[in-house]
């Protein structure tokens, strides 16, 4: 071997030792503790921190209630026999304070509560007394407010303007003023339901102003015409359990929208023919009332109730005056009991309602209302008929 081959060895030898002595150095110098002499890389920061997108919330709950760790928004405080609403944390958003024995609404619980969507004080003693005015027009972000099943007189007024669903059932409300309702212009869900309104209750401009207004429930109250003035959006009517007589002609031309009529638990005696000549009305509940003449089904309809009312025949000719089959009627059930027909339903109906699957007409009345008629009416294939 050449020396210079001996001298390049020794030079390769040399440079690996003093790689590896390196390496440890700075294994070494990585775990010192006086570190002050090392330099710190600077950062530039391109963007301030969005500390208003992640506000740190302490996540407190009310010691009477619970606050799940897997959705800490929601706070449930029901069946408690809560006497007074806690104070409601502000990050809470869901309010469950339902079945207690509250009362009273106060300001004070709700002072740091501007996060609050939903408000549930259902099936408490609430009495419209005991409720602080503008106790509610405060929380500018609440959306649903649940009041039903209390001892209420009066509906909580003012309201705040971001409401959209307002439950008010099973209280003892017997009007609705104005001021309560003027600014509701994003309510879509309206219920009142057992109360005791009357005609005078919502007289005048009450409804119309709710521009938002889909649903309005207002089933088992005192009202003895139908309710004026219903915004043109409404598309849900729940009035059964009324004292209602007549519906004005031409009443439901300004709510074309209409999906669901319920009616039933009446005292209409007669509907003028083309009363629910609607482009998408597809329930119709006139149950229980004092109707024999029939009316225009519209094409839309798919369920349609008339049973313990007093027919005494089914002309379909009256309910179906044409046929289109390219554009056939849509009624797939309807419900005939307990009226006094007094014999089987036209096989035309079939032809005219191409897509009936059901007649339910048992139970057939005579008419002095002794027994019930029974006889045997024909079966269409594929279609189900319940009778005697």
């Amino acid at each position: 071997m050449t020396s210079s081959r001996i001298l390049k060895i020794l030079c390769v030898y040399l440079l690996s030792g003093a790689l590896v002595l390196s390496q440890e150095l700075d294994y070494l110098d990585y775990n010192i503790e006086d570190n002050s002499s090392l330099e710190v890389p600077r950062q530039s920061v391109t963007q301030q921190p969005d500390y208003d997108a992640q506000i740190m919330y302490s996540y407190e709950c009310a010691s009477e209630c619970f606050c799940p760790a897997s959705y800490p928004f929601a706070m449930y405080c029901d069946h408690r026999k809560l006497k007074a609403i806690p104070n409601i944390p502000r990050h809470v958003r869901h309010l469950y304070i339902q079945h207690n024995d509250i009362e009273e609404i106060t300001s004070k619980p709700f002072i740091d509560a501007t996060s609050l969507r939903e408000i549930n004080l259902s099936y408490n003693k609430l009495q419209s007394s005991k409720v602080d005015k503008d106790v509610f027009n405060i929380l500018k972000e609440l959306i649903q407010l649940h009041l039903e099943h209390n001892n209420l007189e009066d509906v909580p007024s003012p309201l705040p303007k971001s409401l959209t669903r307002l439950h008010l059932g099973f209280n003892k409300i017997s009007k609705i003023p104005a001021e309560a309702t003027r600014e509701l212009t994003k309510l879509t869900v309206l219920d009142l339901c057992s109360n005791r309104i009357t005609d005078a209750g919502i007289k005048g401009k009450i409804l119309s102003g709710m521009k938002s207004l889909v649903q309005i429930n207002m089933c088992n109250n005192k009202l003895k015409s139908m309710p004026t003035d219903l915004p043109e959006s409404i598309q849900q009517i729940s009035l059964e359990n009324n004292l209602i007589s007549t519906i004005p002609e031409g009443y439901f031309k300004k709510t074309p929208n209409l999906l669901s009529l319920r009616m039933s638990h009446n005292k209409l005696k007669s509907v003028a023919y083309l009363a629910f000549n609607l482009s998408k009305l597809m329930e119709l509940h006139l149950g229980h009332n004092q109707l024999s003449n029939l009316f225009f089904v519209p094409r839309t309809l798919e369920h349609l109730y008339l049973n313990h009312n007093d027919f005494k025949d089914l002309n379909i000719s009256l309910m179906c005056p044409s046929l289109d089959l390219g554009n056939p009627n849509m009624l797939t059930f309807i419900r005939l009991d307990n009226n006094k027909l007094r014999g089987p339903v036209d096989y035309y109906a079939y032809r005219c309602f191409p897509r009936l699957m059901m007649i339910f007409d048992r139970n057939q009345r005579k008419d002095d209302d002794s027994e019930p008629q029974k006889y045997e009416k024909p079966k269409r294939p594929g279609a189900t008929r319940q009778s005697n």
